[in-house]
């Protein structure tokens, strides 16, 4: 099973904005990161998971760990009610974020994907790498 840890963050929300992820398969380690500029912290967080999996075969059996409430939440349970309202939420908005919503939710149905939430800013040392290395992205836009 290949493990992912992923996170996202913002410098102002919006502001600039970074993602990473650490990606192990095998005891081998990749890190992969990005940024973009005038973005939010939902849209990185839902970032990093979405350009992992475009990093490992597709069908490949993977625990997702996330310390953002919002992706697991939203990928495991909220969207099959956003899909069925049409994209709107339980207050009848728009579902923000629809278009990395769609994506994610098309990759987590091409691949064996067990999402695990994890407490962020504690004593889980991977998650917090990742996010150090995602904060350092969001840095590069400045």
């Amino acid at each position: 099973m290949i493990k992912i840890y992923t996170d996202g963050s913002c410098l102002g929300n919006p502001g600039n904005g970074g993602w990473a992820a650490i990606i192990i398969e095998n005891g081998k380690r990749i890190q992969i990161k990005g940024s973009k500029k005038d973005t939010t912290n939902n849209r990185m967080e839902l970032l990093a998971p979405i350009e992992a999996l475009k990093n490992i075969p597709k069908g490949t059996k993977v625990q997702i760990f996330t310390d953002s409430k919002y992706v697991k939440s939203g990928i495991t349970e909220w969207i099959h009610n956003w899909k069925k309202n049409d994209w709107k939420t339980a207050n009848k908005q728009p579902v923000k974020n629809k278009d990395l919503w769609n994506e994610l939710d098309l990759m987590n149905n091409e691949f064996d994907i067990k999402w695990t939430w994890v407490k962020g800013h504690s004593s889980d040392k991977l998650n917090n790498e990742v996010d150090l290395i995602a904060r350092k992205a969001a840095l590069i836009n400045i």
